[in-house]
């Protein structure tokens, strides 16, 4: 039996990859892509238990900038298999809940040498084909975000247990850090693998079992997760993946007597209907359910007269198009004043239209396509909506194609209407609007800015005047729960900037940080007496 107490490997963020033509990294990841591309379609199964479960329901899997293409199919399941991954996740909880907590972190640890190393060109890969990322933003998430994820966890996990009480003389008080009693449901977005595999591993490092619902466009490197914590040496029921339509999956979990936790990335539209799901079935609970939720954004940068110009267009090119403008923290609104807005304008306009747009295979091309044709048709609804509004004008991109993928040029709005439709509804692609404000009421449009969105996830100031840094950070506190000075409000990473946001856009349980490994465990403090008094009189009563 062990009678030590452990210290971890100390996390380091994980080196991103520079992918420069003639590299060893890019040259294996591109010939991954293609070997992956080209092979046999592949037959997707729901990981339930020790059992890879297949179906008559087979779903394409296409990638989004190719959707001719057929990768393989993935299958989808019904109510039964909900009901088969709850019932696999209990059986291995108690096994798993009772593992010691430096075995638990052995696997995780692992899992990250085996992303860095060789799941790592497959990882990518998974996520460039299934996702339409580029090599970049692939390594940036699929590679370093999840390696980092797993490692900072272990350590965050072993700050937590190592929290204590103090004792008084005569007495022993201890803290217990418990998994939740039942299982968790981890609901996981398309746009960050790394998102998908930290729901699910965060909750299960603490002791906890997992019914894992991913994003049917995500499934492709859903798999290479499971395939990597398979590998890593993972118990079967740990984590169950399931494909089944979302109702069916709530109508079910949502009423179960052991359902103990909610870890959601998504919508918050989808995540408020969930809340109230859970409300409406609380009598059936053993246990109040832990509800952790990262939804919507309505992101901005807001620029003071003292910016430089160059700075301000590259903050909102990279911020609001790199991955199509598909991330949760991405810039999608930006208030610009009136001084420096013509040189602006000028540096944005020649930026964007350098963008090449294309297949995630061409490392050259910036922008690739968007995740599905339900998505395009949105984003193309609001662009048509700008071009016929008298008090917007679209100064570049505009256009669309679906022919072959679904392609989006990156658009850029500018409108005289601070409460134009794009500049306060979620978008969640790449359209970018401006609102140029008078130069001379900065602290007023920061007032329009923070009341304009329900959300409140990201946001920017861009200035050379501390003064005005100040102010900013001051008149926007509630705006966002990551805000960034000088820079975009994108690239938030693990152990540097823990990420999540208030208001509309979620509970702000921080993933990357401590508190939210915190949400899913259940304390017991243990006061032990050694000398046990065997009279009730105390002394005041003499």
């Amino acid at each position: 039996m062990a009678n030590a107490i452990f210290k971890v490997p100390t996390a380091i963020n994980e080196p991103v990859k520079g992918y420069s033509p003639g590299s060893p990294e890019r040259e294996e990841l591109l010939a991954k892509y293609k070997e992956m591309y080209n092979q046999a379609p592949i037959d997707v199964p729901m990981y339930i238990g020790s059992e890879k479960v297949r179906t008559d329901d087979k779903r394409k899997i296409t990638p989004p900038h190719d959707h001719l293409k057929v990768l393989g199919h993935f299958n989808y399941g019904e109510a039964k298999h909900v009901e088969q991954a709850i019932d696999a996740a209990l059986a291995a909880k108690e096994e798993w809940a009772n593992l010691p907590w430096e075995q638990r972190a052995s696997i995780f640890l692992k899992a990250a040498d085996l992303l860095a190393g060789p799941f790592r060109a497959k990882m990518n890969a998974a996520t460039m084909l299934g996702q339409s990322k580029n090599v970049f933003q692939a390594e940036i998430d699929a590679a370093c975000e999840f390696i980092d994820f797993l490692r900072f966890n272990v350590q965050y996990l072993t700050q937590i247990y190592s929290e204590q009480p103090d004792s008084l003389p005569g007495m022993w008080n201890r803290l217990e850090y418990r998994p939740l009693e039942g299982f968790v449901f981890a609901l996981t977005p398309f746009n960050f693998t790394a998102i998908a595999g930290n729901l699910c591993a965060a909750p299960a490092m603490m002791g906890n079992v997992i019914v894992w619902k991913p994003a049917d466009t995500q499934i492709y490197s859903a798999q290479v997760i499971m395939e990597l914590f398979k590998a890593a040496g993972l118990p079967d029921g740990v984590i169950n993946l399931i494909t089944v339509d979302g109702p069916v999956a709530g109508d079910i979990i949502f009423k179960h007597k052991q359902f103990a936790g909610l870890h959601f990335t998504g919508s918050t539209g989808v995540f408020r209907h969930l809340w109230k799901e859970i409300g409406n079935n609380l009598e059936k609970y053993r246990s109040y359910p832990r509800i952790v939720g990262e939804t919507g954004g309505k992101d901005f940068i807001m620029v003071h007269k003292s910016a430089e110009p160059s700075e301000v267009a590259t903050a909102m090119s990279r911020g609001a198009f790199e991955y199509q403008g598909q991330k949760c923290s991405a810039a999608s609104r930006a208030y610009v004043p009136s001084n420096i807005w013509s040189e602006v304008k000028d540096i944005l306009i020649n930026q964007v239209k350098s963008f090449k747009m294309g297949s995630t295979e061409d490392p050259s091309n910036f922008i690739n396509a968007v995740i599905d044709e339900k998505s395009f048709d949105k984003i193309a609804t609001y662009i048509d909506f700008a071009k016929t509004q008298a008090n917007a004008e679209i100064i570049c991109g505009g256009n669309y194609d679906k022919s072959k993928g679904y392609f989006i040029e990156p658009t850029v709005i500018v409108t005289t209407n601070v409460h134009f439709k794009t500049m306060c509804e979620e978008i969640f692609g790449p359209v970018l609007t401006i609102y140029v404000y008078d130069e001379d009421k900065f602290e007023e449009t920061m007032e329009i800015l923070d009341q304009t969105s329900d959300y409140a996830l990201t946001g920017a100031i861009i200035s050379n005047d501390r003064y005005a840094i100040n102010l900013a950070i001051k008149k926007l506190e509630n705006a966002a729960g990551n805000f960034y000075i000088n820079d975009k409000p994108t690239g938030a990473v693990v152990g540097q900037q823990p990420f999540g946001g208030a208001r509309g856009s979620g509970t702000n349980d921080k993933a990357g940080a401590s508190m939210n490994l915190l949400r899913w465990v259940s304390a017991r403090t243990i006061k032990e007496t050694f000398v046990t008094p065997t009279d009730y009189r105390y002394p005041f009563l003499g």
